[in-house]
């Protein structure tokens, strides 16, 4: 099957496709002869688990580690489920910061005339945050990003 076969039956584009042959998440597609990328009904299998496991949030790195779990027949379920918890945990913690800029926003929206006079506190407050000289690990209105190395 050619990319274009792939990406429909499996719903994953053709360039997420090719991101993950380059990350190592599927392994490198067999060539026709005229250098078309040529996949087999395993690849696809194998996109299906990939594109299950971004729908959950799970990062490239996470699912590496979930594809080698899934690979390995003699793994211990208390290993995936240690990973599962883990991405629960930072979920959590991704929710609760979203929640807190829900709020901070909601706060400033309330505090905003929004008629025709210039004065706007949504606008001073960015301003504010943006000439704050403070740590990055201080802030608290952005989603801190998950790091990208392995979990313990």
């Amino acid at each position: 099957m050619n990319i274009g076969e792939v990406s429909k039956a499996s719903k994953v584009s053709a360039k997420m496709i090719r991101y993950y042959e380059q990350t190592g998440l599927i392994p490198p597609a067999g060539r026709t002869n005229s250098g078309y990328r040529a996949y087999t009904s395993a690849d696809i299998h194998r996109l299906h688990f990939i594109r299950n496991a971004r729908d959950m949030g799970f990062s490239v790195s996470e699912i590496s580690d979930l594809l080698s779990l899934w690979n390995d027949k003699s793994r211990h379920s208390a290993d995936v489920k240690r990973l599962a918890q883990g991405h629960i945990l930072d979920l959590k913690r991704r929710m609760a910061a979203m929640q807190q800029m829900v709020d901070t926003l909601g706060t400033l929206v309330d505090c905003c005339a929004g008629d025709e006079r210039p004065d706007c506190p949504i606008l001073a407050s960015l301003a504010l945050a943006a000439d704050s000289p403070e740590e990055p690990s201080q802030r608290t209105g952005a989603v801190l990003r998950r790091s990208t190395g392995a979990r313990s």
